[in-house]
């Protein structure tokens, strides 16, 4: 008999309610502070909540990760509950120290915890879970288990088209030049995850047609590394966008399936509303 292992990740992966159920996932919500204080992820507003309040904020929200307590108490939780240990999927250390408090919050609890960086966000840590669970299935320890859903990382690609570089100069990321620049030639953001799990800028285009077919063409070299039978069309808030994209994409990959899939609200407070983008995981 295998050990009974809890699944864990956060916000950043935005599992649908249905994934979460049925694979009885725990979930830790991100925080995203907006003047009257911390409102969690998916718990203290929807996503079209959240665009509005973002629309009409006058100062620009910040992003954190869960409470250290919630941590805490989530792996008290698991530990009454009877699970010999958990695996945690969550996202990138280099953009929030949330799997780096994982660890700390299970020992607190007295609990033996796996903390995996999954050097990404969104639709990849929804395969690592699925992976995970298998190899559960099969009966599989837990540390072959992490082995094998980290190797995942290296497969994996996210890359998103900011659709203005307003938020991004809020939160920062951009000085005011650049975006005026930015506005007044059309010049588009292409930015990516990068191997050691940091966002970087890896094309400068004119055009939003010159940034869409520059992700493309990184689609078409992962694929001739090895198959990509699944690619998630990721979106701020801008499921039409995605819509029509992945219909324009189902052309030119008939093999491919592509699903239109909303970003962590956490991605919206930088990248901003109407912000598109692909992200897959080779086989």
């Amino acid at each position: 008999m295998g050990k009974k292992i809890a699944w864990v990740t956060d916000t950043a992966a935005l599992l649908t309610e249905e994934f979460i159920e049925k694979n009885n996932v725990h979930v830790l919500a991100l925080n995203i502070i907006f003047e009257e204080g911390a409102l969690r992820e998916t718990i203290d507003m929807t996503h079209d909540e959240f665009y509005h309040k973002l629309r009409d904020a006058k100062q620009h929200p910040k992003t954190s990760q869960p409470a250290f307590g919630e941590h805490v108490a989530l792996y008290e939780k698991l530990k009454e509950e009877g699970y010999d240990c958990a695996i945690a999927i969550h996202t990138s250390e280099q953009l929030s120290g949330t799997v780096v408090s994982s660890p700390m919050a299970a020992e607190q609890a007295g609990f033996k915890n796996y903390a995996i960086d999954s050097k990404i966000g969104s639709y990849p840590m929804q395969v690592m879970l699925e992976r995970g669970m298998e190899l559960e299935k099969q009966g599989l320890e837990p540390e072959e288990i992490v082995k094998q859903i980290e190797a995942i990382c290296d497969k994996s690609r996210l890359i998103f088209i900011p659709a203005s570089l307003e938020q991004l100069h809020k939160s920062g990321r951009v000085s005011g030049t650049a975006m005026f620049l930015s506005n007044l030639l059309n010049i588009k953001l292409v930015i990516a995850y990068n191997e050691a799990g940091g966002v970087e800028v890896i094309q400068k285009v004119r055009a939003d047609k010159r940034a869409k077919k520059f992700a493309i063409e990184q689609l078409q070299e992962a694929i001739v590394k090895s198959p990509v039978l699944e690619v998630a069309v990721i979106n701020c808030n801008n499921e039409v966008g995605a819509v029509e994209w992945k219909k324009e994409l189902e052309v030119q990959f008939p093999t491919i399936n592509f699903t239109p899939t909303p970003l962590s609200a956490c991605v919206g407070v930088h990248a901003g509303e109407g912000t598109l983008g692909l992200t897959w995981v080779r086989q």
